[in-house]
């Protein structure tokens, strides 16, 4: 019988890699993940998903080793720039989410990641939209899985979910089983 002398031999063999999930990670729907940028830390974790699309929210570009890994991995990357919603100054973008939200509609590019900088305000408005729209949750519900990631924000985000409004279009062939 081996024992094992410190953590860092354990957690160095190959076999016994630990997979980090990244920050704020999630399970939204069947298919549909949700998280913080993520970090080569987590790409392990990621690879488990076997993801085919990632949706990321942000005004600057993803940085190069996403890039890089998602290309190794064959994900397929929707960039929509929007900024973190700063009143009175900058608000959210309803084509950024309108955009986001069709590509979700597609069950094609599942499993997807949506990811922001720290996977709170852009994501959070994203599934609040989401549930909204696609899934008909109550106003009350989606406030309250807002605040599980996105606690002590400004009321502006709840407000553009509450008054957000698409007309989107779907294959029903490629529609998303949670839709409804």
């Amino acid at each position: 019988m081996s024992a094992i002398s410190s953590t860092a031999n354990f957690f160095d063999r190959p076999e016994r890699k630990l997979l980090v999930p990244p920050l704020n990670f999630a399970m939204v729907a069947s298919g549909i993940y949700r998280s913080g940028h993520p970090l080569p830390i987590n790409f392990p974790f990621l690879e488990k998903l076997k993801l085919k699309s990632i949706i990321y929210l942000d005004e600057g570009d993803l940085r190069k080793v996403n890039v890089d890994w998602a290309q190794k991995n064959n994900v397929k990357l929707f960039h929509f720039r929007m900024e973190n919603c700063k009143l009175p100054f900058v608000e959210n973008d309803p084509k950024a989410i309108t955009d986001a939200l069709q590509v979700v509609l597609d069950s094609r590019n599942f499993p997807i990641l949506m990811f922001s900088n720290k996977g709170k305000h852009r994501v959070g408005v994203l599934v609040g939209a989401m549930r909204k729209i696609l899934q008909k949750w109550s106003l009350a519900s989606i406030f309250d899985e807002y605040g599980q990631f996105a606690a002590g924000k400004e009321d502006s985000d709840i407000e553009f979910i509450e008054i957000f409004d698409a007309h989107l279009q779907y294959d029903p062939r490629h529609a998303p089983s949670w839709l409804r």
